[in-house]
């Protein structure tokens, strides 16, 4: 005699659910693997807390990059959170009238852009924590990324990104770090005799700019500090007020600890 086993709807869910959870954990996997095979991501340097790192980047935000981004959430009066005051703002940052609580956003339409660029340059506000992902942080991939333009005629603005390969964005910090080309290599394939592949294997300097590799470099790691800033105007305050909570709870606990032990002791 045949014997047919009938699943039940509380197996099936079950399984459902095993599967669901097993795709929820390997996500994290797979979005990693699938940014190693990219250009790796140095670490870029951390300072939250240097003031006078954060003006230089909010000068070289002011002057290269708000021509066509814009940062509608952020307002030029928060800049005194680092330090700045109105009159330093409308003396250095300011260059169209604008007033010094006004939003920093920009003339250029979308649809201008669009046209120009091929699409419309994104909004900066929170730029740096947009760009997180497996392969390293916000400020990683920026830092990185506004350190390896290359010269590219095939290109329509001149220039390609090893980041961001075929990118839209021509490179606006040019004079300051020059004009470079990338070099590549062929080179044998280790995981199949026989075989070659064209390797990048650095960068060329054609042209210097305004400023030599050590300094090119902590100026984007300035500019790389304010947008990561920009991101979150109070994180230090949160952090700090972060440690007296985290303490006050701790004292609580044990306040309330004792106190429960007090009640139930005769209890017991």
């Amino acid at each position: 005699m045949l014997s047919i086993t009938r699943t039940k709807p509380e197996d099936k869910n079950m399984t459902l659910l095993k599967k669901l959870v097993a795709t929820l954990v390997l996500l994290p996997a797979l979005a990693f693997a699938s940014e190693e095979g990219g250009y790796p991501l140095d670490t870029a340097p951390e300072q939250s807390n240097d003031l006078s790192a954060l003006q230089n980047g909010a000068k070289l935000f002011v002057n290269y990059c708000l021509n066509c981004h814009s940062a509608s959430s952020m307002r030029y009066n928060r800049l005194h959170d680092i330090g700045l005051s109105d009159e330093q703002i409308k003396n250095n940052l300011l260059f169209t009238g604008d007033k010094v609580g006004d939003l920093m956003t920009i003339a250029m339409s979308p649809k201008d852009s669009k046209a120009w660029f091929g699409a419309a340059p994104p909004d900066l506000s929170v730029i740096a924590r947009a760009k997180a992902s497996g392969a390293g942080s916000g400020p990683d991939w920026l830092y990185t990324y506004l350190r390896t333009f290359y010269k590219d005629d095939t290109r329509p603005t001149g220039w390609n990104n090893m980041v961001f390969p075929n990118v839209g964005m021509p490179h606006v910090l040019w004079e300051l770090e020059g004009i470079r080309t990338a070099k590549y290599e062929d080179v044998k394939d280790p995981h199949e005799e026989g075989k070659t592949e064209h390797k990048f294997v650095g960068f060329e300097q054609v042209k210097p700019g305004k400023m030599n590799k050590v300094e090119y470099d902590v100026a984007v790691a300035d500019l790389v500090s304010y947008l990561a800033w920009m991101g979150e105007p109070a994180q230090n305050t949160r952090k700090r007020l972060g440690v007296w909570v985290l303490l006050f709870l701790g004292m609580f606990f044990v306040l309330a600890w004792r106190l429960n032990a007090s009640y139930w002791k005769d209890v017991k």
